[in-house]
């Protein structure tokens, strides 16, 4: 009775079963590179709790179910797909939340497939690289400070297509107006730039100015952050 507990019931002589001992070494495998990853992330990064959780476990999943079909990769990553559906209600993450996680789910394949040296191979060299990414602030703008987003008010009457492009070319290297909307009942328009500052220190000196021409209605300055719609 104890040998029928971990059989499938649609086995077959053609069908490799996994003995419980190997099981339990692959699923303890995955949970431990699940814990790396998770620790690599968590170094020098903002991140939540309910993700850090998911990261440490998604190698185990994807472990499980790569050897329940008995390391078909194709079956098992067409099953792995299907749970990226329950997704589709949810914000899309960042691009490193992104690639964090199809570095785990690789993880948990290569542990399926049974080669626990080079899954764990694979989770330290990429661990390692991520920490030193972060570390050394790669891809990151040298110059952040100059990148700004100005969200301007402005009076109904005021023509709001040029109306601030003398001032953006004595303080700025390049403007762009992205989005125009109205406030207050239809009687105020509210502008949206993107600005790139020619010196950051001037940025009073022409928030000021800008005051003068929209009769010191509100002005609200940002660093401007890239979207996820532009990666």
């Amino acid at each position: 009775m104890p040998e029928t507990i971990f059989q499938g019931l649609f086995d077959t002589d053609l069908t490799k079963v996994i003995s419980v001992r190997d099981f339990m070494l692959c699923l303890a495998t995955a949970l431990i590179l699940g814990l790396v990853m998770a620790f690599a992330y968590m170094y020098r990064t903002r991140y939540t709790k309910s993700f850090v959780v998911t990261l440490a476990l998604l190698p185990a999943v994807v472990c499980v179910v790569i050897m329940m079909v008995n390391g078909n990769v194709g079956t098992g990553v067409a099953v792995a797909g299907a749970f990226s559906l329950v997704r589709f209600r949810s914000v899309p993450g960042t691009a490193r939340e992104i690639c964090t996680l199809f570095l785990a789910m690789g993880a948990g394949l290569i542990t399926g497939m049974g080669y626990l040296g080079f899954a764990a191979l694979f989770t330290l060299v990429l661990s390692l690289i991520f920490m030193i990414y972060n570390r050394l602030d790669f891809g990151a703008k040298k110059n952040g400070a100059v990148y700004k987003t100005f969200a301007i008010t402005i009076p109904e009457d005021l023509d709001y297509t040029e109306i601030f492009d003398d001032i953006f070319q004595e303080y700025a290297v390049s403007h762009e107006l992205i989005g125009v909307k109205t406030t207050n009942m239809g009687s105020l328009f509210r502008l949206t730039y993107h600005i790139t500052l020619r010196d950051a220190a001037k940025e009073k000196e022409m928030i000021d100015k800008i005051r003068c021409r929209n009769g010191n209605l509100e002005i609200a300055v940002s660093r401007q952050e890239t979207t996820i719609t532009e990666l």
